[in-house]
This record gives structure tokens, C-alpha cells and sequence, in this order.
């Protein structure tokens, strides 16, 4: 069965929104603003390198499918050639390579997925799907990079309502030297 891990870029007070700089939120780019150092970009490069499946909101998709195809290196290659599949009710025709769409029955189509999965099954960003995931009890692990930052304000990782999820911390480190955190939560027993 496969592992579900839900990869994530977050603030000291939880915020996840726009670390890139590419949807128009008013602090959007933070994260470019720390170094994470070589070993943090290990980190996410050794992730991917492990993963056997991507697993996208479309929004996430769609930032993705418009920046990675036209990229070159080890990273790039990997998220290019790897299986990626998006849950969206309004993508139909997905033009990334190696994706496959799931638009009803998200749950019941992810619990297959991680069924007939052997691997990690990797889940960037992608907001709205990770509330979905964490709210039917389908998230195995959690890895946050925390960056040393308080946003004040914009989407937060955790939404209110969600209900409770009890965690264990696996790993915690610093990478590179502007103190950026990595921590891994796993399910607890």
C-alpha cells in the first residue's frame, strides 16, 4: 500500500499561500526572500527522487503544467515523467504528460490509488485537496518546511473545521542558514 505524504512550504503562523510569487498574493514569493541551502534543496529533490505518484488540486496542476515541461534537470525530469494525478470537477483534457484526472468520488478514488500504490504518493501545495485528504483520514505523513516568517494573513494549511488528527514528530532539522525548519509528522498510533 502506499504511502500518502503531503509536502508543504508554511509560515511560522500557518499560512501556505503563494510561496512561489506566481497567484497575486500580496506577500507572494516569500519563501524566496530565506535560503534554504544545499541540503534543503536536497530535501525536496530527495522526496521527489522517492515518490511514485503526484497527486494534484488542479490549481497546483496548472501552476505546475505551465512552469515544470520547459525545465531541464534531475527535478524536472522526475516531475515531467512521473505519473501525476489531479482531482479537479473542471479539468477534462489534461495536456501534462502522464496525468489522469479524478473528478467524483475523491476519497474513494485516492483509497484505490494508495492501494495499488507501492511507493510514496506525493501531494504539493494544493489547498483545498489536502483539507479533503486530512478530513477523510487518508494523510500518512506530513512534511512541512517551515519558514521563519509570520504572514499575518492569507490561507492557512489547516482550515477551521477540520477535525482533530493526532500526529508524531518523525524528524525535525534545520537547513540551510537562514533557519528554515524541516518537520515530519507521521500518524500516530
Amino acid at each position: 500500500m502506499g504511502k500518502l505524504v503531503v509536502t508543504e512550504f508554511v509560515s511560522i503562523d500557518g499560512v501556505f499561500e503563494d510561496p512561489g510569487g506566481a497567484e497575486n498574493y500580496e506577500h507572494g514569493g516569500w519563501t524566496f526572500e530565506y535560503d534554504r541551502g544545499e541540503d534543503g534543496n536536497q530535501f525536496k529533490l530527495d522526496e521527489l527522487m522517492e515518490a511514485e505518484v503526484q497527486l494534484l488540486g488542479r490549481v497546483t496542476y496548472e501552476g505546475f503544467a505551465a512552469a515544470w515541461p520547459s525545465r531541464e534537470g534531475p527535478f524536472a525530469e522526475k516531475l515531467n515523467s512521473d505519473p501525476k494525478v489531479v482531482v479537479s470537477t473542471t479539468l477534462t483534457d489534461p495536456e501534462w504528460e502522464n496525468t489522469t484526472v479524478i473528478s467524483d468520488d475523491v476519497v474513494a478514488a485516492i483509497s484505490k490509488l494508495k492501494d495499488e500504490t507501492g511507493g510514496d504518493i506525493l501531494v504539493a501545495g494544493s489547498g483545498t485537496l489536502v483539507a479533503t485528504l486530512l478530513e477523510a483520514d487518508l494523510v500518512d505523513e506530513l512534511r512541512l518546511m517551515v519558514f521563519p516568517t509570520i504572514l499575518g494573513r492569507g490561507r492557512r494549511l489547516f482550515p477551521d473545521g477540520i477535525d482533530r488528527l493526532k500526529l508524531a514528530l518523525a524528524e525535525t532539522r534545520t537547513v540551510g542558514p537562514d533557519g528554515v525548519q524541516v518537520q515530519i509528522y507521521r500518524r500516530a498510533e
